[in-house]
């Protein structure tokens, strides 16, 4: 039985080469501004022999040494990345909990709702997911403008819950058709109020969904560029549209080593978030695939 079981030597071969294949293709670019991030612009984006952004050949005359932490100091000293690194984590941090605040309870409410009106209210949501971002986003700036909220981190916490409302509604919504009513019911039997059956029985059972549904409405409020650039004040930027304010403009010379710092330092929060996670996200995204 073992023989049998026994993989052939070329097929442990292919799957192994095709693993360092896919990782090199996945990693590679991420590994490889991280590496050029110590370096500077020279050598980085050397035209005449890319083998400097390896050697730090420029590095080492202008610095000293082979690698340098000069992007890093200036985007996050000179020019205050600190700052956009704590507008991130507040336009983040609220739009998750009020998104997910909101698409816990209004999915559960059309989950065990049995009027139409559930259907279309999902699919008027649907249909809101579906139109561009820009599209939304023009249609708050006379507002904002004569109120004179426009620039303020609240009001692009209230346009991103906007955007994100409708995808938590679908997702959580999904989840809760596949909990069975009899935990509610039984729950109530025993004395609870539907609003405690659902805390302390349906919640727990939807963790992993939560959790799931969580990571992407993180995700889309902290790689989010059209909002928080069209919204967002120059003082009260997000770290995606002060990256890009690194790049400069045809008028105005930026600095691509501070970009290339800014990058790689927002990048690293979201691996560690999706590696401290992973369990939870799999068996969130699984969970819709299985019935009751």
């Amino acid at each position: 039985m073992e023989e049998v079981r026994r993989k052939p030597i070329w097929l442990k071969t292919l799957s192994i080469g095709f693993v360092i294949v896919w990782l090199l293709i996945a990693a590679g670019p991420f590994l490889w501004t991280a590496w050029g991030s110590f370096k500077v612009q020279a050598d980085f984006f050397s035209k005449s022999d890319w083998m400097n952004a390896i050697y730090g050949v420029k590095t080492l005359l202008e610095t000293g040494g082979e690698f340098t932490g000069q992007g890093y100091y200036g985007a996050w000293i000179e020019q205050d990345f600190w700052l956009a690194a704590i507008n991130t984590f507040v336009v983040v941090f609220s739009v998750v909990i009020i998104s997910l605040t909101i698409g816990t309870l209004g999915g559960y409410a059309l989950a065990r709702s049995g009027f139409r009106y559930s259907l279309w209210i999902l699919m008027i949501a649907l249909v809101l997911r579906a139109m561009p971002h820009i599209t939304l986003v023009s249609g708050y700036m006379l507002p904002f403008f004569e109120w004179n909220l426009w620039g303020h981190l609240g009001t692009t916490i209230i346009v991103l819950v906007a955007i994100n409302q409708p995808f938590t509604l679908w997702m959580l919504h999904s989840f809760f058709l596949n909990i069975p009513k009899d935990m509610d019911e039984s729950a109530m039997v025993d004395g609870c109020t539907r609003f405690q059956a659902f805390r302390h029985v349906i919640i727990p059972v939807m963790w992993p969904g939560v959790i799931t549904t969580g990571l992407f409405s993180f995700l889309l409020a902290y790689n989010d560029f059209a909002v928080t650039g069209m919204l967002l004040s120059q003082d009260n930027q997000t770290m995606v549209p002060k990256i890009a304010s690194f790049l400069g403009t045809t008028q105005v010379e930026g600095n691509v080593m501070f970009a290339v710092a800014a990058v790689v330092s927002a990048m690293i929060p979201l691996f560690f978030l999706v590696l401290f996670f992973q369990k939870q996200i799999v068996s969130g995204l699984t969970a819709g695939a299985v019935k009751g």
